[in-house]
């Protein structure tokens, strides 16, 4: 009796201490590769913002810049951190959108597809990004304005995905915040790309 009692009293603290554990996303789960691809995204963002910061003479729009720049920076560490703390590598085992399958929203490619050239959805190619360096003036503003209203449009549907199928409540909560300041922003980026006569690339 005395034996089973001991046995007994192991089982339960061994099954307190697994309890005790936390959970943390694996190395597939839409929570990592929403922190992985989405932290990529918006380090071209912060990239592009900067750009135009040092750029532009309209104040609204270096003041937008500044905005979408900390923010995005911002929400970037704490994405990092959370691999961190999961103890999941910055890059992972898995190709970039894969946790996004299954949520096409329409289009020729849905928004978990890379596109022909191996970007992410919104993404500016190295040569759009060398173009948007070079150009001056109005035609920079105009660059800018089109690719990061196209970045946002992606950012917002790979956001959505993760808002419904993360597991972990901050992850749902950071990509709701994210849907909410992207689309806000998006008024405001076709507002001023508007007042410059030009419209929005096509998606």
């Amino acid at each position: 009796m005395a034996l089973v009692s001991a046995l007994t009293l192991l089982v339960g603290l061994g099954a307190g201490v697994l309890l005790g554990r936390p959970s943390y996303p694996g190395d597939t789960s839409v929570d990592a590769g929403f922190a992985r691809d989405m932290g990529s995204h918006h380090a071209q963002a912060v990239d592009m913002a900067m750009m135009i910061h040092a750029a532009t003479g309209d104040p609204e729009l270096r003041s937008v810049a500044v905005d979408i720049g900390l923010t995005q920076q911002g929400q970037l560490g704490v994405m990092h951190a959370w691999l961190d703390t999961w103890g999941l590598s910055p890059t992972g085992s898995q190709p970039q959108m894969v946790w996004m399958a299954g949520h096409d929203h329409g289009g020729s490619a849905g928004p978990h597809q890379l596109r022909p050239d191996g970007l992410m959805p919104g993404m500016a190619t190295s040569a759009e990004l060398a173009r948007l360096r070079q150009a001056t003036g109005k035609a920079k503003e105009i660059l800018f304005l089109q690719y990061m209203i196209r970045h946002h449009e992606a950012g917002i549907a790979m956001a959505e995905v993760a808002v419904e199928r993360g597991s972990r409540p901050e992850v749902r909560d950071l990509a709701q915040r994210i849907v909410d300041g992207q689309q806000s922003e998006l008024g405001v980026l076709l507002a001023f790309l508007q007042k410059r006569g030009a419209r929005p690339l096509p998606s």
